[in-house]
């Protein structure tokens, strides 16, 4: 992958395409070639899914700021990050910024929260994890079949430090969810997993790449996605232990099924090792259900839907029960479980 590509939506000419080795599986320039109008103002409207789950709260609507867009926690704390796009036929960008000090113990909820019909939206997130900081961000995104969105985030992990991010998407017209972490290692954690459930013809890209930069850091990713229908999910995850990083403990997984003939799923799992001393490792499949416990099901008199929905939410389960805290964890249970 390349460096960061700049997006900014007043400008068609940031607008990356296939040419672009990162972006080679979705193709922002086919689907918008020209900069979108700004978007209005839009209502912030009901409570999130964390709501329950408290805490403090950062809210932008349609790339609107309500309140404060920086957050520092020291302690333990919950911020509940809300980027929520009520439009139509236009575009907008937020950005917020967080940053757990050393110490701070931060649950960050995410929400992308779509309504309205063909807008494009660009969200960004500078996240930052002191020396011996423990954040752990759980992410839902749900938007409109004729929505085009971007997310990213840029991660620093300090040494000691320990980052949990979880991604659980439905997909969009064309949508890309980027997540870049430079890690410091030095005992430093991270867990950068995610799914994706795609039907209709929608599309997701989950995108990462994790830098170790030192000595002795931990990485482990668990991506897992079902495509049903005409749906695409594209998973590329590149994982880069550079020179004097050695001790590296990097391990990468990508599983998913495909549950029609016209879906199409694209993997692109990278290591690449500069360091001596280092376990790394990474695994792909693609497959479909199995027909067998199908069959044993509806003997079993479950219609064949139900099984089907049943199975599913059995594969992408483990993503889930790898959140670690319990409340985040349930909520995303119910969230996937509503969506199946």
């Amino acid at each position: 992958m390349s460096a960061v590509f700049a997006i900014d939506l007043t400008d068609a000419e940031t607008f990356p395409s296939r040419r672009t080795e990162a972006w080679k599986y979705s193709d922002l320039k086919r689907w918008l070639r020209a900069a979108p109008e700004p978007s209005g103002t839009a209502a912030v409207g009901p409570p999130g899914p964390f709501y329950d789950l408290g805490g403090e709260a950062i809210v932008f609507a349609n790339g609107r700021a309500v309140g404060v867009t920086d957050f520092i926690a020291s302690g333990e704390q919950t911020l509940r990050l809300r980027y929520i796009s009520e439009a139509v036929g236009t575009g907008h960008t937020a950005g917020a910024r967080v940053s757990a000090r050393a110490g701070a113990k931060l649950l960050l909820l995410e929400t992308h929260e779509g309504a309205g019909s063909a807008y494009v939206a660009h969200n960004t997130l500078e996240l930052d994890v002191a020396a011996g900081a423990e954040v752990t961000r759980v992410v839902l995104v749900e938007e409109p079949e004729d929505a085009i969105s971007i997310a990213e985030a840029h991660v620093k992990v300090e040494a000691g430090g320990v980052y949990r991010q979880t991604i659980v998407t439905t997909g969009a017209k064309l949508q890309r969810i980027e997540t870049r972490i430079t890690h410091y290692a030095q005992g430093a954690q991270v867990q950068a997993d995610g799914l994706y459930l795609l039907n209709g013809s929608r599309h997701t890209d989950l995108t990462s790449v994790v830098r170790h930069v030192e000595h002795n850091g931990a990485t482990s990713q668990l991506i897992k996605g079902v495509a049903r229908d005409t749906a695409r999910g594209v998973f590329q995850g590149k994982i880069v232990v550079e020179r004097g990083a050695d001790g590296t403990d990097a391990r990468m997984g990508h599983h998913a099924l495909i549950a029609s003939e016209r879906a199409e799923i694209d993997a692109k799992p990278e290591l690449i090792i500069y360091a001596d001393d280092v376990q790394c490792a990474h695994g792909n499949t693609v497959g479909t259900l199995d027909e067998s416990a199908l069959f044993y099901m509806q003997q079993r008199g479950i219609p064949a839907e139900e099984a089907r929905a049943l199975l599913t939410q059995a594969f992408l389960i483990e993503v889930i029960d790898r959140i670690e805290h319990e409340g985040a964890r349930e909520v995303a249970r119910e969230w996937l479980t509503a969506r199946l």
